[in-house]
């Protein structure tokens, strides 16, 4: 099926309701795993042995990937709206679409109407995870199973939002070991999504890449600062503040499996920051710089000692310092997080356009990430030299299971 025919049959199903569900799916059946020469996951020769490249992640399973997942290097998240008049309908074929492409490009083969498919033939850990806004329900006829917490944050005091990244009704995170996989398995998402879905803007993010050195989710952003060293355990008895429908806790319908991801674009002023000396920075964030070590302490896993005092009777964590802010006063008020720093060009008149792409994932946004927010909105030493200019709250639909496409139980 070339990409002309595609379109049309797409398009035809837009304004003919189901027909165009019926015609997409046969004729993929028809078309068998994808074009001649494209389903084999091994790139072209010349690469190297399968061991020596890249893994790929799976796509189908009770969970999207990309949640749990470490990090990888390179992100872009896209936000997507629906077109006026969209219908559950709509959303069906829009997500029986991005289902057989997104499985496509995590598996190394390009989508069906590729025409540069050897873009996709490395493996490079790409992960594709699928998440949807309160516009969605709306547009779906499911306003009565939007969970309540799928909603834009309360505002807080330190927010300047630009109207650049506003909330959108669909959010595709892409994250791969490759910047050519993120830039080319997004460009085959927003393309194959017309005209069900429209591109409204883009973020792009990075961080290090793992090593034996520092393996799992830490990095550190742009201020030097270790950023993300408490996080809750994975895959045990942690899960329910997570995953929806897990630790014995009741999901909306539709979304078990699934879990909520918080996206917040904060500016971080380098050039204030180059001005503030390492005992300074140090003193804003609560923790050593060099190894992350709570200033309490010798290494970055160390329970800080809030009531220790210095020679003059001082505290030596500062009350409004950032980590001591942002440490839960409650078990439940601990998130997944997986924050990208981003280095854009500057504007005019401006050194640097530098922050932190902040990413998390909760199963209750307003019970977990809103009280931690409060808190460093109303006293946090880093608001001298941070921002948040834009945000969003978005519902990450469940994995896929065999045959299944992204979101069915959702909009059975």
């Amino acid at each position: 099926m070339d990409r002309v025919e595609r379109r049309a049959v797409l398009r035809t199903g837009l304004l003919a309701g189901g027909v165009g569900v019926a015609a997409v799916a046969a004729t993929r059946a028809a078309s068998g795993p994808g074009p001649a020469g494209q389903d084999a996951a091994s790139p072209a020769s010349g690469q190297g042995s399968r061991a020596a490249r890249p893994a790929t992640l799976p796509f189908r399973g009770p969970h999207q990937a990309g949640v749990v997942d470490e990090p990888q290097p390179f992100a872009a998240f896209v936000g997507l709206d629906l077109p006026k008049g969209a219908t559950r309908q709509t959303c069906r074929r829009l997500l029986r679409v991005w289902t057989d492409d997104i499985e496509r490009l995590m598996a190394a083969r390009g989508p069906l109407t590729d025409l540069e498919p050897e873009l996709a033939a490395v493996p490079s850990r790409l992960s594709v995870t699928v998440a949807v806004g309160p516009g969605f329900y709306a547009a779906a006829g499911l306003e009565a199973d939007r969970p309540s917490w799928l909603a834009p944050l309360p505002p807080f005091e330190v927010d300047r939002f630009e109207p650049h990244w506003p909330q959108t009704d669909l959010l595709l995170q892409i994250r791969a070991d490759s910047p050519v996989a993120v830039a080319h398995a997004q460009r085959r998402l927003v393309v194959g999504a017309q005209p069900l879905a429209v591109q409204r803007w883009v973020q792009r993010g990075f961080r290090e890449p793992l090593t034996a050195v520092r393996p799992g989710m830490p990095f550190r952003n742009l201020f030097g600062q270790v950023d993300g060293t408490v996080q809750p355990a994975t895959g045990g008895a942690e899960d329910g503040l997570i995953w929806l429908g897990s630790g014995g806790l009741p999901a909306p319908q539709g979304l078990a499996g699934g879990t909520s991801l918080v996206i917040r674009r904060i500016a971080m002023n380098l050039d204030t920051w180059d001005e503030v000396d390492r005992a300074g920075r140090e003193h804003a964030i609560g923790r050593r710089i060099a190894t992350g070590a709570p200033l309490t302490g010798r290494v970055e896993s160390d329970v800080p000692d809030l009531a220790a005092t210095d020679a003059l009777g001082f505290p030596v964590i500062d009350p409004v310092s950032h980590m001591r802010r942002a440490m839960p006063l409650a078990p439940h008020e601990r998130i997944l997080r997986a924050p990208y720093s981003y280095d854009d060009a500057p504007g005019p008149g401006e050194r640097s356009n530098s922050g932190l792409v902040f990413v998390s994932f909760q199963a209750d946004p307003v019970r977990q990430f809103v009280p931690i927010q409060q808190r460093l909105a109303e006293a946090d030493l880093l608001n001298i030299w941070t921002t948040p200019v834009s945000s969003g709250v978005y519902a990450v639909l469940p994995g896929a299971g065999a045959g299944e496409d992204l979101g069915a139980a959702l909009l059975a």
